[in-house]
């Protein structure tokens, strides 16, 4: 093996890769999956909404390879059969984000069971069940020099306490830091990253409540210390440096991408 510092292309080449999004049709899933396509991946993405989902692979084609796959990661069920049917069409699979997620609001003393049931089925248990189902075709992409990545996209809300009342959401984001953190510990001997992203305030369907007028908008840009909210270049970017050889030597950390909400607060 080479001493010497690659290429800026070659660190950052992902080109000939294969890629499963979930949560793909909108949002940040979105965002990374037109960052991977764009970088030479072929990318499946995956959500519920069946319309929605091949809507948005018809546009990430413009860019390069997108299939869509519509999947239910709430239930067990639907996580393993999504791993089935990505395994038929990817025996090598190269890196997973596991990005599906929902959310719940409710004042603490009216936050129902149901808020609860949902939120860790998709947002925890969706994870696991898709990571481990998926396994052989990770491992079947897995290097010493190139290892195949897991990529769990978390919230800051899973590492501050957040102000919204979301009780399940932030424990389920807590939950998936330490889950990140303990898959690549396992997972290390076989050549898999495992690490996290820890997004703030992005433009997407949870956040739309925050940000549907201007003065909403102004004021969360004001919690921040860069000044403003997530780009899709931002998405992107972090999760193109975990994908490539640039980040092959980084597992078990989780990344707050959140403008220095976290680290400067």
């Amino acid at each position: 093996m080479s001493d010497q510092v690659r290429s800026i292309g070659e660190l950052f080449d992902v080109s000939g890769k294969t890629a499963l999004v979930t949560g793909g049709g909108r949002g940040i899933g979105l965002m990374i999956a037109q960052g991977l396509v764009q970088a030479g991946v072929r990318v499946v993405i995956a959500s519920r909404k069946a319309g929605d989902l091949e809507a948005a692979a018809a546009k990430l084609r413009v860019f390069g390879e997108c299939e869509a796959i519509a999947a239910d990661l709430s239930t067990a069920d639907g996580a393993h059969a999504l791993a089935e049917e990505v395994r038929a069409r990817l025996p090598t699979l190269h890196i997973l984000v596991n990005n599906s997620g929902a959310t719940w609001g409710a004042p603490l003393e009216e936050f129902p069971a149901s808020g609860w049931d949902r939120v860790i089925h998709t947002n925890l248990e969706g994870i696991f069940h898709l990571t481990t189902g998926l396994l052989p075709a990770l491992r079947a992409a897995a290097g010493a020099d190139d290892p195949a990545r897991v990529i769990n996209i978390g919230s800051i809300d899973g590492l501050r306490v957040p102000l919204a009342e979301n009780y399940s959401y932030s424990a389920s984001k807590a939950a998936v830091h330490m889950l990140t953190r303990h898959l690549a510990r396992r997972l290390a001997g076989d050549h898999i990253t495992v690490n996290a992203i820890a997004p703030g305030p992005f433009d997407s369907k949870m956040m739309a409540f925050m940000l549907d007028t201007p003065e909403k908008r102004a004021a969360v840009e004001r919690m921040v210390p860069l000044g403003r909210i997530g780009r899709p270049d931002d998405a992107a970017g972090i999760t193109l440096f975990l994908a490539s050889r640039a980040g092959s030597y980084l597992t078990g950390v989780v990344i707050p991408l959140d403008g220095g909400i976290t680290g400067c607060g």
